[in-house]
């Protein structure tokens, strides 16, 4: 069955929207206080950790894996030393509670059970049981955590299972368009027009200047990409069909939702993450999805 393209830009626009509500734990000083108590005070060591824990005790192979674009010796800096300091349970824990307080320092005690968040934390996991675990260790493995009782937890634990569903999507179109992890953060960058985040995206996964050279020069062997470091018309073509595909392949839990409830979603999630970026909970340097699909 053909699924409306009007469905999948919506789509699109939605998790664009629950990124900020997803994203935020990453940077907020309540995250980097839970995880300091346990001796992990290495911004990326603390990434690895709170991303990963939901997988359990996996080494710095699946990592590399599941996340991507950042460079396997940076993540075997990390882990599997951070499970010394902090057990992947207990990383999942403090995780949730950074989201309560930072969320309750943002909303307020009130308004955090309040009826839209409880009706976007509803909706969001209506759209988020209908994704796919199959590909996507990411999302399956948030998908196997319990749903907070809490509503703006429970938005929370939604919204970055649809992250990590359509981030595992966006993994296998870049395989598919021939671009490995250098190529993809290089190209990525470029679409951004040296946008500040782009250039921290660039810094933080680990690559040298060469690695990141050699990935541009061979994005300009394919035609893809200009001496001046922007991306040519194939270059912007083929992110676009990268995107496209992610569409296709992140469908499942708007169709399931379908196009009401997406767009009321859009709507309630719009005012909450807009009140988190207002906060300072989504800075420009965050790992996120930009463009609607995570260079993670």
């Amino acid at each position: 069955m053909t699924i409306p393209s009007s469905l999948l830009s919506a789509g699109r626009r939605c998790q664009r929207v629950l990124e900020g509500i997803h994203v935020f734990t990453y940077f907020t000083p309540e995250t980097a206080r839970e995880f300091a108590a346990f001796g992990v005070e290495d911004g990326h060591a603390r990434y690895f950790a709170e991303r990963a824990g939901a997988m359990g005790r996996v080494g710095a192979g699946a990592v590399t894996a599941a996340f991507h674009v950042f460079k396997h010796e940076l993540v075997a800096r990390h882990v599997p030393v951070a499970w010394e300091r902090v057990t992947p349970e207990e990383a999942v824990t403090a995780r949730l509670r950074a989201c309560d307080a930072a969320l309750r320092r943002i909303f307020g005690d009130e308004a955090v059970a309040s009826p839209e968040i409880a009706e976007a934390a509803e909706l969001a996991l209506r759209a988020a049981e209908a994704g796919e675990r199959a590909s996507r260790p990411l999302y399956a493995a948030q998908a196997d955590q319990p749903v907070p009782d809490a509503p703006h937890l429970a938005l929370w634990h939604a919204a970055t299972m649809l992250r990590e569903h359509r981030g595992g999507g966006h993994l296998a179109a870049l395989a598919g368009a021939g671009l490995d992890p250098v190529e993809a953060l290089v190209s990525h960058a470029a679409g951004r027009e040296g946008s500040a985040l782009s250039r921290r995206l660039l810094r933080t996964r680990g690559w040298s200047a060469e690695e990141l050279e050699g990935g541009a020069r061979r994005l300009r062997e394919r035609g893809l990409f200009t001496a001046d470091g922007t991306l040519t018309p194939a270059g912007a073509a083929l992110r676009r069909d990268v995107e496209e595909a992610t569409d296709r392949l992140d469908a499942g839990p708007w169709e399931h939702l379908g196009p009401e409830g997406t767009e009321r979603l859009t709507e309630l999630a719009e005012g909450l993450a807009a009140r988190i970026a207002a906060a300072g909970g989504s800075p420009t340097g965050a790992p996120r999805a930009t463009g609607g699909s995570a260079e993670s």
